[in-house]
């Protein structure tokens, strides 16, 4: 099923109504699509270059809006939907050991490495911060430039090196994003363990 999904969204930048895939895609993956937007962001911008920019900008406002609707899922609505889509997609028991050990502040930091890498899944710390209830302020700006960020960064990489990086980035970058993004988690733990908040211990 992933794979045809995969198939079925590459497919999409072929299409004269791309760029409305791309704000459809977006905006689903934050609460219950499967397959990344940036699996159609990447051969958009790669056959447009010049519109690079603006398709990363309608990537980066789809995408809050749908982490908005997905948000609301998480705090209004978790047991009647949120809960069936998780289960469905095989990502509830990640989201129930998240639940069970991060709070607000933990969170917010996932917001940030999940809107860089995907790490966690997007669609699981979305919903995650509606049930513990981020900050909707937090939330909304973490969005914008978390997922901003990684968006103009792959439209400058295509603008700038076209063919080549594409490979690259399909290969390499969503390694390196994560690594980048465990480094900081790490250090975020660290600090908290050495101020002594207990926080590591409710996480184990």
């Amino acid at each position: 099923m992933i794979r045809r999904l995969y198939d079925w969204t590459l497919s999409l930048a072929a299409r004269k109504t791309a760029q409305v895939w791309l704000a459809v895609i977006a905006f689903v993956e934050s609460s219950f699509f499967l397959v990344p937007a940036d699996v159609l962001f990447l051969p958009m911008a790669l056959s447009r270059p010049e519109r690079a920019y603006r398709y990363a900008l309608i990537a980066t406002l789809a995408s809050t809006l749908g982490g908005i609707a997905g948000y609301m899922l998480g705090a209004f609505a978790y047991d009647a939907v949120a809960k069936p889509v998780l289960q469905f997609y095989g990502k509830l028991a990640e989201f129930e050991r998240l639940r069970a050990c991060a709070g607000r502040e933990t969170t917010m930091l996932l917001l940030v490495t999940s809107g860089l890498s995907h790490l966690p899944p997007i669609k699981v710390v979305t919903i995650l911060s509606g049930v513990v209830d981020v900050g909707i302020t937090f939330f909304i700006v973490s969005c914008l430039v978390a997922r901003g960020a990684r968006f103009y960064v792959l439209a400058w990489a295509l603008r700038s090196y076209g063919v080549p990086i594409k490979a690259f980035i399909e290969r390499r970058l969503g390694l390196i994003a994560g690594i980048a993004a465990l480094v900081l988690i790490g250090l975020y733990f660290a600090v908290r363990s050495f101020a002594g908040s207990g926080m590591l211990t409710a996480c184990t």
